[in-house]
């Protein structure tokens, strides 16, 4: 399983990988790092691939994912300002363990969720579908996730980070 991201950078869209070990999910808390002394999160959209694919053209790209969940992306935002600095590679600041939180699943047939989001990620899910099919083979089980437009900001201990669509609670992950 592949973990593709689409972050905003710098006034960018960025793609980046992740591991399985960033997943939190289960309302499991997140343990700040001891690493950082500054945490952020962004807000997210998370696609759940369900077939195989490489170089999909966006008009077929809602093929190629059943489902969609609410995200909380975080950053440890002290990490990623020095190693822009220093001019280094910023995926520690990033993909570093529970540092992708997932809600429930809404299938794609309640596309009601969906459009919450729509209208606030950097790209469409099926602009990032295509780019990611682009680079990599795309496979069932892949997850794809999409900032939204907006700059992170600072979460602090024992906060909880919450989103609801239509109504229902589909994420909560308590900081600790």
């Amino acid at each position: 399983m592949k973990i593709i991201g689409f972050v905003y950078n710098d006034r960018q869209t960025e793609m980046v990988l992740k591991g399985d070990s960033c997943l939190l999910n289960g309302r499991k808390p997140l343990f700040i790092p001891d690493w950082t002394k500054e945490l952020g999160v962004t807000e997210c959209m998370v696609l759940r691939v369900s077939r195989l694919g490489k170089e999909i053209a966006p008009k077929f790209a809602n093929r190629y994912y059943d489902a969609v969940a609410p995200g909380a992306d975080f950053i440890a935002m002290d990490v990623l300002r020095e190693s822009k600095a220093q001019g280094k590679p910023w995926t520690r600041a990033l993909a570093f363990d529970y540092s992708l939180a997932i809600g429930e699943w809404i299938n794609n047939d309640e596309m009601s969720a969906t459009a919450l989001l729509n209208d606030e990620l950097i790209i469409t899910p099926e602009e990032a579908i295509a780019e990611a099919s682009k680079v990599m083979t795309i496979r069932q089980g892949d997850l794809i996730y999409i900032q939204v437009k907006s700059t992170p900001r600072k979460v602090e201990k024992e906060e909880i980070i919450r989103k609801e669509l239509d109504g229902e609670e589909r994420l909560y992950c308590k900081i600790k």
